[in-house]
């Protein structure tokens, strides 16, 4: 099991590319409505650009899985709670990333809390705060 220190950087996560078809899944598995998801003329029509836009939800579990890859499993993860600072979109590079800023005794191992964040390039798409129990 890992072990973590204040400071210390996890393992990246990276999706490349986002992927058109699996936004149509999710739309479905969603009984999302919103057209943005599979109709590029939708996306064109609100100035968007000619893409399909990426779902929130596929985003969080971009940084969801980062953290189950380093905990050990998704059981591990105790909260996510992330802020949406710029859409995805099909074709898109995205990496999954964080850091550890607290750590402290908890039944059963150690509590990391840690920064979390989604990144397109430069730009941070998605930012936020997780809890993971790092068993003993």
């Amino acid at each position: 099991m890992p072990t973590a220190d204040v400071g210390d950087a996890l393992p990246e996560w990276t999706v490349d590319p986002v992927d058109a078809e699996k936004m149509k899944t999710m739309a479905a598995l969603l009984a999302d409505p919103n057209p943005i998801h599979w109709d590029v003329e939708a996306v064109r029509d609100l100035g968007m650009g000619d893409r399909p836009v990426n779902q929130g939800p596929s985003n969080m579990a971009y940084v969801a899985n980062m953290l189950a890859a380093w905990s050990g499993g998704h059981q591990h993860l105790r909260t996510l709670r992330v802020r949406f600072l710029a859409n995805v979109f099909a074709g898109d590079r995205v990496v999954a990333g964080g850091r550890v800023s607290a750590v402290e005794p908890a039944d059963g191992g150690t509590l990391a809390t840690c920064e979390v964040w989604l990144r397109r390039g430069d730009d941070t798409v998605m930012a936020g705060e997780a809890r993971v129990l790092l068993p003993a």
